[in-house]
């Protein structure tokens, strides 16, 4: 099975309650769809899974399958820094038809490498489904080595990691040495691009929510050869990537969102909304990267 290359952490859209609009859901889902979008994760970091409870991260799951009805692939992000609920909230996930599994490295209790090892092995065994892995030590205070990763990727069912540590000597590392059949995903969109380059195979994108078609023919012409293309698209891109970053995810994305006329409501707390200067200049950028490919 394959995911393809451009993978969209997809925002939670809330109601004025900041109950689930399981409406907007399924608009969302239509709208990644029709701008490129290969496959959504659902209830990552950018569909503020912290603030998501065991029984709404389940019906989200159902919900999106549903609604992408094979045209995309659903992936689950089930991981925590608990292996027992981690490998319990997967086989649930799994039993309700998601395609695939995100699992991010445990954070908070900091274990060693080979804690992370056997952790992501539990999981990955207790079922079918292909699994990624998620190294982000920005979030998680530590990193997985490629030497871990790469022990993982033996695992017949863990076929690729999330990689948003910025190392492009280990990315480089685990793109070089890693079995056949196992993908390396940016994990930022400002290094889609460069970690193609470096031998990743896509991006789990979070600027796809607004920018997934022009984000298709950035990676589209590098596939295809035409390098120069695609460094002029990374070029006009730069600023959206930068920009939904000025604040904490995913607050800017959806306010961008809301910019297109996707009402996905706003963040739950502890987040908040970012201040207007802040929107404005998403605003002001979006709007021109808009209006130079209108």
């Amino acid at each position: 099975m394959t995911f393809g290359r451009l993978v969209t952490a997809m925002v939670t859209p809330f109601d004025q309650d900041l109950q689930i609009d399981f409406d907007q859901v399924d608009a969302l889902v239509e709208h990644l769809i029709a701008t490129g979008t290969t496959s959504i994760v659902v209830c990552g970091t950018t569909g503020e899974s912290p603030a998501l409870s065991h029984d709404e991260k389940l019906a989200l799951f159902k919900r999106v399958v549903a609604t992408a009805g094979g045209r995309a692939k659903v992936i689950a992000g089930t991981g925590s820094n608990s292996t027992a609920d981690s490998v319990k909230f997967s086989q649930e996930a799994e039993a309700v038809g998601v395609d695939g599994l995100l699992l991010v490295v445990p954070y908070y209790n900091k274990p060693s490498q080979e804690g992370m090892y056997q952790h992501f092995k539990a999981i990955a065994e207790s079922v079918k489904i292909p699994c990624i892995l998620y190294n982000i030590p920005g979030r998680t205070s530590i990193n997985m080595e490629a030497e871990t990763t790469l022990r993982l990727a033996e695992i017949p069912n863990i076929v690729a990691t999330k990689e948003s540590s910025g190392d492009f000597g280990q990315i480089s590392e685990i793109t070089s040495r890693a079995p056949e059949g196992f993908l390396v995903y940016s994990g930022d969109d400002i290094l889609t691009l460069p970690m193609l380059a470096a031998g990743a195979y896509g991006i789990i994108s979070v600027a796809s929510h607004v920018v997934g078609d022009e984000m298709t023919q950035m990676i589209n012409a590098f596939v295809e050869g035409r390098t120069t293309d695609a460094a002029d698209w990374h070029k006009r891109l730069t600023p959206i990537f930068k920009g939904l970053f000025l604040a904490t995810n995913p607050t800017l994305v959806k306010a961008a969102l809301q910019m297109i006329g996707m009402n996905v409501g706003s963040v739950r707390l502890p987040l908040v909304e970012a201040e207007e200067a802040v929107v404005s200049v998403v605003r002001k950028r979006l709007g021109q990267l808009k209006q130079l490919h209108a």
